[in-house]
């Protein structure tokens, strides 16, 4: 089963995916996006959005579905925790995430309210924050009413929750969103930048990031 995985450095939904290969032991081929509007992009992922998973020759768009893909194609290790409950748990954190806070922030919402809407950068900016603040608050109070601190999200072993969370963290901090406010995310944060699963998985580390 050949794979390859097309996305950029910078794209956190596609980091997410790196993170779950990652932890997958799951070998792919790393593609490079320039541009995702091109025409030859969007022959092969009509969506035009990053990531977009190849395997032999067949495209799975939407970083979620390539996560659940995964998850049914390489079961162990798993990234979800055995209690169900906890399971539930870890999916709400994930959607929370990727389907509320991070499509905010792409670039295509940031330019349609700035040549739109007439949104100057630093309206954008505080609109973006405000949302930030919103969010992490809902991720803070929900690891706080957890049965157990565990060492990562809501296991000891790292898992969707947390594939989700640190590229999310990256994104704060890169709009100069203050998370001192966020203790848990930010020691579960912590925690998994001591992996290498998720150090190799960080835009830093992949092949298209401009080096000097």
């Amino acid at each position: 089963m050949k794979m390859r995985l097309h996305t950029r450095y910078r794209n956190s939904a596609g980091q997410r995916v790196r993170i779950v290969l990652n932890l997958k032991r799951v070998q792919y081929e790393y593609s490079p996006i320039s541009d995702p509007s091109a025409a030859a992009y969007r022959k092969r992922n009509p969506q035009g959005l990053m990531p977009a998973l190849e395997i032999d020759g067949h495209i799975v768009a939407q970083s979620m579905a390539i996560i659940e893909l995964l998850e049914e194609l390489f079961p162990e290790p798993s990234i979800l925790p055995e209690d169900l409950l906890l399971r539930a748990e870890a999916r709400s954190f994930a959607h929370l995430i990727s389907a509320d806070l991070h499509p905010i922030n792409n670039n295509r919402v940031r330019r349609y309210l700035n040549k739109t809407l007439g949104a100057d950068e630093p309206q954008i900016l505080g609109w973006y924050r405000h949302w930030v603040r919103e969010a992490f608050s809902s991720l803070e109070r929900q690891l706080e009413r957890r049965p157990v601190e565990f060492r990562f999200s809501f296991s000891d072993k790292p898992g969707l929750a947390d594939a989700c969370l640190v590229p999310q963290m990256d994104n704060a901090r890169r709009f100069g969103c203050g998370l001192s406010a966020y203790p848990r995310p930010c020691a579960v944060d912590a925690e998994c930048r001591q992996l290498e699963e998720f150090i190799s998985a960080a835009p830093d580390m992949q092949p298209d990031f401009p080096r000097r």
